[in-house]
């Protein structure tokens, strides 16, 4: 099993910036890629980035390019969502996810960081 621990969320405004952590514990071996997905009230989870384990690249959709970043300290077992430029509908709570293909469950789930942004 992997274990991930989320923090670093909080309330911030138009404009600003915010870093998650995710504390990646456990049997890591089976990790393809890590992500970040985010949920608003009312809405889906959706995907805004992932790093893949296998050389590092990272991809991001349309709505957050240029403004969210991800990045992983193996030294340190972490992932990091760092968030510019951050405007009110990027309000939700943010989850940490492990992708791993060999393992029977196929991904975990952090238990979630709450960001809001105000305008």
């Amino acid at each position: 099993q992997v274990q991930l621990v989320e923090s670093g969320g909080g309330s911030v405004q138009a404009g600003g910036s915010l870093t998650l952590s995710c504390a990646v514990s456990g049997d890591t071996f089976c990790v393809s890629s890590m992500g970040w997905y985010r949920q608003a009230p009312g809405k889906e989870r959706e995907w805004v980035g992932s790093v893949f384990m296998d050389g590092g690249s990272t991809e991001y959709p349309r709505s957050v390019k240029d403004r969210f970043i991800v990045s992983r300290d193996d030294a340190r077992n972490t992932v990091s969502l760092q968030m510019n430029n951050l405007k009110p509908d990027d309000t939700g709570v943010y989850y940490c996810n492990a992708a791993t293909p060999c393992d029977p469950s196929g991904n975990y789930w952090g238990q979630g960081t709450q960001v809001t942004v105000s305008s």
